[in-house]
């Protein structure tokens, strides 16, 4: 083994990596890049979950004379970052919000609320109770009836009205019975496998279709198959459709592999119709298909393809919501959580699988990927016959 020859080798990897001045930009963007989105994405807490509280508490006036309303100071303790809340007066309407989608949950407090939780303090006057038991004192309950298909936003609003409860009995200096209950409008018992698979299967379609089509159309390049395809009476529009067609069909075949394992392996839950996830999903690939057609036009060979992978996988990895939900993200980075096409496709199918939605509710997603696609598709065209002329 031959020192000098080893050195030699090093000094043309590094003189080539010289001459290709994207290369040294690429190498020097992409960590920081990386580093930048990652530590956004991982330095925010939840915030900003749309709430409804509807209270009914009548409050209680106390054996001195006092008026008191638990209901309000638990109210007032609840984390106004954490949870976007507004009031309203009609229970029914308020779960209509959640069922079109518009809030995660309801938070209700009944009639007796207070009266029930003031009973309960263990240090209350005996006198007060002698004609009662503790047992048959009513229990003070506070019902959420919520969207569950996002099990982290689930647990943050359990969470932040918990911590309401305990802030309430430390300023208050006392103890008082409250059972906080459940009641699931949108994927009742639903694990945090169920809402991950649906981000999952978007994820893989969208990362496998653009990296496929990127590392196919530069391939074809380079051995000269898309120019002598170009010398054919094929137009354009038609190579690209063909490449739409294909590799939609194969984001459908992606999709069913995945979701058999998800149901077999995994057990998940799937209410929707599993056609209208397909079709989603198929979409997605078709936009994934013809962005990797664009990236191609901006890559000479096929080692400059892996300098694109950060700026596909992160931003589809941290701001479509996959792994966790968009109201993670610092408010000023979630507008561009809008701008990444698997956004849509992991909020449409989760619809699908984990609340039974069909097209009526869903079709806002299916717009927006349309939108993309033919954008997408339009831009491939153009820098098909950018570079044919």
């Amino acid at each position: 083994m031959n020192l000098r020859r080893i050195l030699a080798v090093t000094k043309r990897v590094f003189r080539d990596i010289k001459n290709d001045k994207r290369t040294i930009g690429l190498m020097l963007i992409a960590p920081i890049f990386a580093m930048f989105v990652f530590g956004l994405a991982f330095s925010g807490n939840v915030e900003d979950i749309h709430v409804i509280v509807v209270n009914h508490d009548q409050g209680f006036q106390t054996p001195n004379g006092e008026n008191v309303s638990f209901s309000d100071k638990i109210l007032s303790n609840l984390n106004n970052e954490t949870l976007d809340i507004e009031y309203m007066d009609d229970e029914d309407k308020a779960i209509r919000k959640i069922e079109d989608g518009n809030a995660y949950a309801v938070i209700i407090f009944p009639e007796n609320f207070t009266r029930n939780a003031y009973l309960g303090v263990e240090k209350f006057s005996p006198s007060f109770m002698r004609n009662s038991t503790v047992d048959s004192l009513p229990q003070a309950q506070i019902m959420i009836k919520d969207d569950e298909s996002i099990t982290t936003i689930k647990n943050s609003i359990i969470g932040a009205v918990q911590e309401a409860i305990t802030e309430t009995m430390k300023d208050e200096g006392i103890k008082f019975p409250v059972k906080v209950t459940q009641d699931a409008i949108y994927a009742k018992d639903a694990d945090f496998i169920d809402s991950f698979v649906p981000g999952i299967m978007a994820f893989v379609v969208f990362l496998l279709a653009t990296l496929l089509t990127l590392l196919a159309f530069v391939g074809e390049r380079i051995s000269g198959t898309l120019d002598r395809l170009m010398a054919t009476p094929l137009q354009e529009s038609e190579i690209v459709l063909g490449y739409a067609l294909a590799f939609g069909t194969i984001g459908m075949i992606q999709a069913a592999f995945l979701l058999t394992v998800a149901v077999l392996v995994f057990n998940i839950m799937i209410l929707g119709n599993v056609f209208l996830a397909f079709f989603v999903v198929a979409l997605l690939a078709v936009v994934s298909q013809a962005l990797g057609i664009l990236l191609s036009s901006l890559a000479k060979r096929e080692g400059q393809v892996i300098q694109f992978i950060p700026f596909i996988i992160l931003p589809a990895f941290l701001l479509s919501g996959v792994f966790w939900p968009i109201e993670a993200i610092p408010r000023w980075l979630r507008p561009f959580s809008y701008m990444v096409p698997p956004t849509y496709a992991v909020d449409a199918c989760r619809a699908i699988m984990l609340k039974g939605w069909g097209v009526s509710k869903i079709w806002p997603n299916i717009i927006a990927l349309v939108i993309f696609a033919i954008f997408f598709l339009m831009v491939a065209v153009w820098s098909l016959k950018k570079g044919k002329d």
